[in-house]
């Protein structure tokens, strides 16, 4: 008759909740094995992909004289893909972007896409004419001009550095 081997039970302990921070910790692990290079930092070009290209665009806002001026890095993208709103303190200006690149050889065929939509909204440094705002678009730089309000011309003051 075959003896009976002994089987021991194994305790098993309900998972503990993870804290935030470890939580936190987990989905950056787990995104770096997915996504290795995109948690490397921007000033390092070469290892730059096309797929984790920024969708927000950089901008400007100053002061020029008399005019609030905005101006908005947007490449590769149309007039009729970006909005701009002005309220009397803050502008926003929100667009889709799309990119298509088609590379066709002999025994080679490549097509990408990529798309994404963004929204800035910003607070203005005074307060301006909204009625009077103008934009301009070339070569993929939107600039806003906007006119200040005669109490945001009055308020503004020189400061003497000593």
């Amino acid at each position: 008759m075959a003896k009976k081997e002994k089987k021991e039970l194994v305790k098993v302990e309900p998972a503990k909740a993870l804290s935030p921070f470890q939580e936190m910790m987990e989905r950056r692990f787990e995104d770096f094995f997915r996504r290795p290079f995109s948690l490397m930092p921007s000033w390092w070009p070469r290892l730059r992909m096309p797929e984790v290209e920024e969708i927000v665009p950089s901008m400007d806002i100053f002061t020029e004289g008399d005019d609030v001026v905005v101006k908005a890095d947007l490449p590769g993208m149309k007039k009729e893909d970006i909005d701009v709103s002005l309220t009397k303190d803050t502008i926003t200006i929100s667009g889709d972007k799309k990119k298509e690149e088609k590379i066709e050889k002999k025994d080679y065929y490549s097509f990408e896409r990529s798309y994404g939509s963004f929204k800035r909204s910003f607070s203005l440094p005074a307060e301006v004419q909204t009625e009077k705002a103008s934009a301009k678009f070339k070569d993929g730089v939107l600039e806003i001009r906007i006119p200040k309000t005669e109490e945001a011309k009055k308020k503004e003051k020189k400061v003497v550095i000593e």
